[in-house]
């Protein structure tokens, strides 16, 4: 009987878990152990209900074009719970000078694929809509050398560019900066489109191209959402991929604090226990990871840390129907860093999915923290709710001076990785090392993306290395 132990109980840990499991329940011969230093599993992914409101404490859906976690719902038996965002009410504004300006039609992520709907923006100085035409002439360019998000978008479209969109969209998305992201890391499609197209609106109209070709000989698929969750919430997935597990399998409130490679095996010691294991699957945050690796690999220890992690903090707040009624339509907003705002975004929820709110009530959620404001989650709860709501109030007018049927605060401390430049030759060093030490994977959101789908998918990966290289997993 083979034996592996899976570090960390967030969603990647627990679907390298199912992985393995599904093959125990086949009749592989092969157990495992999953290790949680907290009581609670599912890390970022948390729901709460309050007061009739499904309140999100992490990430609220994934994208529904990447397959993997809307694939294992459909093994737990979820298929039917799957939701898609409200996408006929998705509009999404841009603070611009204190007030809410709509991203223009056609703008897919911070690429015009429409021009005049641009040119016609106030968002865009004049100088910046110049830019936008211009770049549908860029010659194609290739650079074996990564660059920043910012160094990309601004050789493109100008500075303005950065600062009104790559910014706002990447702080909600990674909780860093445009001027630190790796372009290559973050957005490998833009670098392969300047590559091959030159212009990034050309390459955007060239796939619109080749897909309504593809649909002129089949029938078109219907348009699918944006974004996806569950019904109950993304506390939902979590409760059931748990329930599908081996109960007598899950330590929870254990730290894993030294990992020793003997002979052939794996001591895992945790406080004053150890045990042994024919594999070891580390789905920790990186620094994690390479705190329990430097007694085996200094230098693979020492390339998992240098991966930099920001933190993030949520808070909810719940109105009235009067706020409800007041509120712009559409998703929510962004904020740039020149708005001089703590408030990063806001996401008005009872627009963005079904089942999240009654009728009679708004559900806003608003983002801090980041890279640039760390020092936001030393300040309590009630400070906190404060600045949001006084930015709040600011942003969108009179009607959010309204006490709150009810507000939640989380706080999640160094969460999300950084992929800065140079991240993916990281990767290849840290992939180059764990090599060199056979029964080890790693998974999690720091090594090549960081939404739930691709924690997921970097379990399941980790799962089947291990699995192979016991000779229990077919390439087919």
């Amino acid at each position: 009987m083979k034996r592996i132990a899976i570090i960390g109980g967030g969603i990647s840990g627990l679907s390298a878990a199912y992985s393995i499991e599904e093959k125990r329940r086949s009749g592989t011969p092969v157990e495992y152990v999953l290790f949680e230093s907290r009581l609670r599993l599912g890390g970022v992914l948390l729901t709460e209900e309050v007061d009739g409101c499904l309140v999100e404490a992490g990430a609220d859906s994934f994208l529904t074009e990447k397959p993997w976690a809307a694939e294992l719902c459909a093994k737990l038996g979820l298929a039917d719970q799957l939701i898609g965002s409200n996408d006929a009410q998705r509009k999404t504004y841009i603070l611009a000078k204190n007030k809410l300006v709509a991203m223009p039609d056609g703008l897919m992520f911070m690429v015009p694929t429409k021009i005049m709907p641009a040119i016609r923006s106030p968002l865009f100085s004049a100088k910046t809509k110049i830019r936008m035409a211009a770049e549908w002439f860029h010659p194609p360019r290739e650079s074996s050398a990564d660059e920043t998000v910012a160094q990309f978008v601004e050789r493109h479209y100008g500075r303005e560019m950065v600062e009104m969109l790559a910014d706002p969209l990447l702080s909600g998305v990674y909780g860093g900066q445009a001027s630190e992201l790796s372009l290559r890391a973050v957005l490998p499609r833009f670098a392969d489109m300047e590559a091959k197209q030159g212009s990034l609106g050309r390459g955007m109209a060239f796939a619109r191209k080749q897909a309504a070709a593809i649909s002129s000989t089949t029938p078109p698929p219907a348009p699918r959402p944006l974004f996806t969750t569950l019904k109950g919430g993304m506390q939902q997935l979590i409760s059931v991929l748990v329930a599908s597990l081996d109960p007598g399998s899950i330590k929870t409130s254990v730290t894993v604090e030294l990992l020793a490679r003997e002979l052939d095996r794996w001591t895992v010691s945790a406080g004053y226990h150890s045990d042994q294991f024919d594999g070891v699957i580390l789905a920790t945050p990186t620094y994690e990871a390479g705190l329990v690796l430097q007694g085996t690999d200094e230098a693979l220890s020492r390339e998992l840390r240098e991966i930099q992690y920001s933190s993030s903090l949520t808070v909810a707040l719940a109105y009235n129907d009067s706020v409800r009624r007041a509120l712009p339509p559409g998703f929510g907003f962004l904020v740039p860093r020149s708005e001089g705002r703590r408030v990063l975004a806001a996401t008005f929820v009872h627009n963005k999915f079904p089942h999240r709110a009654p009728a009679d009530r708004a559900l806003i959620r608003c983002f801090l923290g980041g890279s640039r404001d760390e020092p936001i989650l030393q300040k309590g709860e009630h400070e906190v709710v404060k600045i949001v709501r006084d930015e709040l109030e600011q942003i969108l007018g009179p009607s959010l001076r309204a006490e709150p049927l009810f507000t939640r605060v989380y706080k999640w401390r160094s969460a999300m990785a950084q992929y800065s430049v140079g991240h993916l030759e990281r990767i290849r060093r840290i992939e180059e090392l764990r090599l060199k030490h056979p029964g080890l994977a790693l998974a999690g959101n720091g090594y090549s993306g960081i939404g739930v789908p691709d924690c997921v998918r970097s379990g399941a990966e980790a799962a089947s290395t291990i699995l192979a290289a016991m000779g229990m997993w077919s390439a087919a």
